[in-house]
């Protein structure tokens, strides 16, 4: 059996990876809150733990294999969203729970196993809840419930953080209610306008780390294999579901790994709307910007570094997935090269997987590229998007006298004006391709725009 290797931000090494259990292999990654589209650094998330559910099931099988992705459906940011736009709750979360598998099955993800909802599992939460009531490791104050920190010995071990330098660090006011500057909320009163549920506490709704933790009990008991996200995440998130779950179950061990992706920028810079680079997966689609080059780019750069998107990089993915394409349109996948699962099996070496890749292609080899393509997601049959574009008649005419015109040109010395065709051709999406004897050839790309001819 492949042996697998993977970073574990807790104990800071890369380490073998040992399954729990052979027949369950069981995986947790937080999921979106749902009140926006997502945007291209929550899609790199995403691809990063696709890949390795991929690689899980390769490996393991697909039966074996159980993969968990939440949704947030109740959280301070829908309800001002659905309060903004006027807009029911419920239907804000569904249609933007829709938006999001839509895109991500752009990117060729697969879908998780389980996929929970937060306002499904609230009593499972009022349950956790009361237990650390009772063990000492929470209390209700004006109608909230915190978790007393102090309780928890091994708080900050997964952040590497100690509570005093957390102290030290806060910026924020601490609420009057609140024992200690880092207690934080497991519960919390909602008034008339505010979605909430009966509880021993009152009406009101739960905290955002109290959500995961009570989702994974209910679905991978007290201890499973590994738990991801964002590394923007892994502070304060993941600390306190470390801490809700291990004083609320101490026999258990909760995660054995963590894995942390690291963040995305855009052309150097942090992706942000107020600089105009912030993208939503739907806004690089609508740029035809295929899913397919979306996860290229995403997969071409190591998950536990920093990474660029830029246009360069996407226009080189298409360009190469073109390549590939051409090159895979009558093959038969053959058994997945060694060296390519060996890659994504060392800490998920996509980028080292993708260029074995290139070394298949250098060497013709169809069969193998096909496979490789399919374990990472990437040349799926049905894909089109990379075919050139057909013409209207109407067009075609036009491009051929575009063409003639500067064969002409160039036959009477005028570059400047030969030059200018090519120009006009190539905003249109149409690349020209010069042969022997003169002649010119116009290739259709999927940048074609006729309006510009």
């Amino acid at each position: 059996m492949t042996k697998i290797m993977l970073h574990n931000t807790k104990s800071r090494r890369k380490e073998d990876f040992i399954p729990l259990d052979l027949s369950n292999v069981r995986m947790y990654v937080c999921g979106p809150t749902v009140y926006d589209r997502a945007h291209i650094g929550n899609a790199r998330a995403v691809v990063v733990f696709d890949s390795l559910f991929r690689l899980l099931r390769e490996v393991y099988g697909p039966d074996y294999v159980t993969y968990a992705r939440n949704f947030t459906d109740i959280d301070d940011k829908i309800n001002a969203r659905a309060a903004a736009t006027g807009r029911n709750i419920s239907e804000l979360t569904e249609e933007t729970i829709a938006w999001y598998l839509d895109d991500m099955a752009s990117l060729a993800a697969l879908e998780p196993n389980v996929m929970p909802r937060a306002t499904d599992y609230i009593s499972q939460m009022i349950t956790m809840t009361e237990c650390l009531i009772t063990k000492g490791h929470a209390y209700n104050a004006e109608g909230h419930v915190l978790f007393d920190v102090k309780s928890c010995p091994d708080y900050g071990s997964l952040s590497g953080r100690s509570i005093d330098d957390m102290i030290a660090g806060a910026r924020v006011e601490v609420a009057p209610y609140k024992r200690d500057p880092m207690d934080f909320v497991l519960w919390k009163p909602s008034d008339s306008d505010t979605p909430g549920w009966d509880s021993p506490w009152g009406r009101g709704r739960p905290g955002w780390h109290i959500e995961c933790s009570a989702m994974v009990h209910e679905h991978f008991g007290d201890s499973f294999d590994i738990h991801g996200g964002g590394n923007d995440l892994m502070f304060p998130h993941h600390e306190n579901e470390i801490a809700q779950s291990s004083c609320a179950h101490p026999d258990g061990a909760f995660a054995q790994v963590w894995m942390h992706n690291e963040m995305l920028q855009v052309e150097g810079k942090k992706m942000s709307k107020s600089l105009g680079n912030f993208f939503t997966v739907q806004d690089l689609l609508q740029q035809n910007i295929s899913g397919e080059v979306i996860r290229f780019v995403l997969l071409s750069t190591h998950y536990g570094k920093p990474m660029d998107w830029t246009q360069k990089k996407a226009d080189d993915a298409a360009a190469t997935l073109r390549k590939w394409h051409k090159l895979v349109k009558n093959a038969r996948p053959a058994a997945l090269d060694g060296a390519v699962l060996g890659h994504v099996a060392n800490d998920l070496n996509t980028p080292g997987a993708l260029a074995r890749m290139h070394e298949l292609v250098k060497a013709g080899d169809a069969d193998a590229v096909l496979a490789a393509g399919q374990f990472l997601g990437l040349l799926a049959a049905d894909a089109d998007w990379w075919k050139p574009k057909q013409a209207s008649d109407n067009v075609k005419v036009r491009i051929e006298a575009l063409l003639t015109d500067r064969s002409q040109a160039k036959a009477d010395r005028n570059f400047a004006k030969a030059d200018a065709v090519r120009a006009q051709l190539e905003a249109a999406g149409i690349e020209v391709v010069d042969k022997p004897g003169g002649l010119s050839e116009a290739v259709i790309t999927e940048a074609f725009d006729p309006d510009l001819l």
